[in-house]
């Protein structure tokens, strides 16, 4: 199988015409977790309000795994075993993990949450280190996605039928989920990738909503992101 993921990835590297379901989110997944793994390795143990907004940003991150994970089941991978039966057999058995890796985190995050005064130093450092394993394992299963399971979709469905896919797991996504995925999404694409974005979804959305989105972009981007993409929305 291992041989199979190579050649997947060769030809999807060789791949630029067809929709990637995959590209945006994982972009920021990977800024997403960065971010939380860096902050956690660096948490003061003995500040208790330092260490409570780690946890909080944290469990804001294995929320979102967790129904991400949900999400791909629920739209990705049907859609794959409906015309190629086993072909998301790796990644759906991957999910598996993750969803017990979520629980383990969550368990030392809680005993990181009660510890004794002057006793938090060794909880989080288990919890830097399985979070480093957690990370680490997501990042492989990504590229196997975006190798693999897109080639998949590439071959049993036309575009059309893929943003089709994606529209609908866009569509059952909550709307402070769907603001935590574009915090990291947004700020993390490429100059074109961000103004066809935002192109699209100021066609799609009320005014009011889309100036929120708008104003997340502008925090978190920097000065000369936020120029081009003026620019090239005539904002």
């Amino acid at each position: 199988m291992e041989h199979a993921i190579k050649r997947a990835t060769a030809k999807v590297a060789q791949t630029t015409d067809r929709h990637d379901i995959y590209a945006f989110v994982h972009k920021g997944l990977r800024a997403w977790m960065g971010e939380v793994l860096a902050r956690v390795g660096r948490t003061d143990p003995d500040d208790v309000a330092e260490i409570a907004a780690t946890l909080d940003a944290l469990g804001a991150l294995l929320a979102f795994c967790r129904g991400h994970v949900t999400h791909e089941n629920d739209f990705v991978h049907r859609a794959m075993e409906s015309r190629r039966p086993g072909s998301a057999d790796l990644t759906a058995a991957d999910h598996i993990a993750h969803e017990n890796a979520i629980r383990e985190l969550e368990g030392i995050m809680t005993s990181v949450q009660f510890a004794a005064p002057g006793e938090s130093a060794a909880g989080l450092q288990r919890l830097y280190r399985q979070l480093a394993l957690f990370v680490a394992e997501n990042l492989e299963h990504m590229a196997m996605e975006e190798s693999h399971n897109n080639l998949v979709l590439w071959e049993t469905h036309t575009d059309a039928e893929i943003v089709e896919i994606e529209h609908a797991l866009v569509a059952s996504i909550a709307p402070e989920a769907m603001m935590a995925a574009l915090r990291w999404m947004l700020p993390w694409m490429n100059a074109r990738e961000r103004a066809t974005m935002l192109g699209g979804m100021r066609q799609g959305m009320p005014a009011e909503p889309f100036r929120a989105v708008l104003a997340m972009v502008r925090q978190n981007v920097a000065a000369d992101d936020w120029r081009k993409l003026a620019a090239a929305l005539r904002l």
